[in-house]
């Protein structure tokens, strides 16, 4: 009876979904990953470099999955290609995860205004514009009720020290959310961005400060804690579900609060 009982609790039975932007075991798209597939859908994957194939494979094979393909997000030809093998391999794509972002090292640390010219632009393609490029390329492939989701965080909408072009970056993604959501509304998929609080991951590692960053936020929510891959995933979850029929072009906090505190008791004067 119990194990009916779980059966009948799966969201996301028979779903599709195409994750991109999974590193390792501790980034937000492998927290994403466990509970659609905990919860019925089949995943597939999708990683930026070569370097990290062997950490990929190890993970696509605890979801069961066997699509695991690299893509250059700055690249349409690279896109269109492994969008051509989803086809083939999935027929469908219910739920898109665009978890993707870089930007140069030395554009994560130090005075805003020394950002490079050619830094910004990067950080821009990979991290906002990629967006646009991947939706395109899955709009043949998602019927009615697909989800598209993208990963944010708050540093795009407050100053948060060293985050620098990465918040510009992801400010513009966020707006590039409400604009697809109001663009593919017509076709029937939703568009909707998380905005996690501060989690270790393999980018977080790049920004200047992070640890510090880290401490700070946990002892500020009003939770008293930071969340993990799970809380997003969780979140995620909600989003590819039918839970979310009518929520779309929005910027779900999972931050455990932070995001909605003015001046902390702990910055007390």
């Amino acid at each position: 009876m119990a194990e009916q009982i779980g059966e009948r609790m799966k969201l996301l039975e028979g779903k599709k979904a195409l994750i991109f932007g999974v590193a390792n075991q501790r980034s937000i798209g492998w927290g994403i990953a466990q509970q659609l597939h905990e919860h019925g859908a089949e995943v597939g994957y999708s990683y930026a470099m070569e370097a990290l194939e062997k950490r990929i494979y190890p993970l696509a094979e605890q979801t069961n999955s066997t699509f695991v393909e690299k893509c250059d997000v700055t690249s349409d030809e690279e896109i269109d290609e492994v969008f051509a093998k989803a086809k083939d391999h999935f027929g469908q794509i219910d739920i898109l995860v665009h978890s993707v972002a870089f930007a140069k090292q030395e554009d994560l640390q130090g005075r805003f205004h020394l950002s490079s010219r050619d830094g910004f632009a990067l950080a821009m393609d990979i991290s906002a514009y990629s967006l646009i490029a991947l939706s395109r390329a899955a709009l043949p492939m998602m019927p009615p009720g697909s989800s598209i989701m993208a990963m944010s965080y708050y540093g795009a909408e407050k100053v948060v020290p060293n985050y620098n072009t990465m918040a510009i970056a992801k400010s513009a993604l966020e707006s590039v959310t409400r604009y697809l959501a109001a663009d593919l509304g017509q076709e029937g998929i939703r568009v909707n961005s998380i905005s996690a609080g501060p989690i270790k991951t393999l980018a977080a590692a790049g920004i200047s400060g992070f640890r510090k960053t880290l401490s700070y936020v946990g002892e500020r929510t009003p939770l008293k804690r930071n969340v993990d891959q799970t809380d997003v995933g969780k979140t995620a979850l909600y989003l590819a579900s039918d839970l979310s029929s009518g929520v779309t072009g929005e910027n779900i906090y999972v931050d455990a609060g932070f995001n909605i505190m003015g001046m902390h008791k702990e910055d007390d004067m």
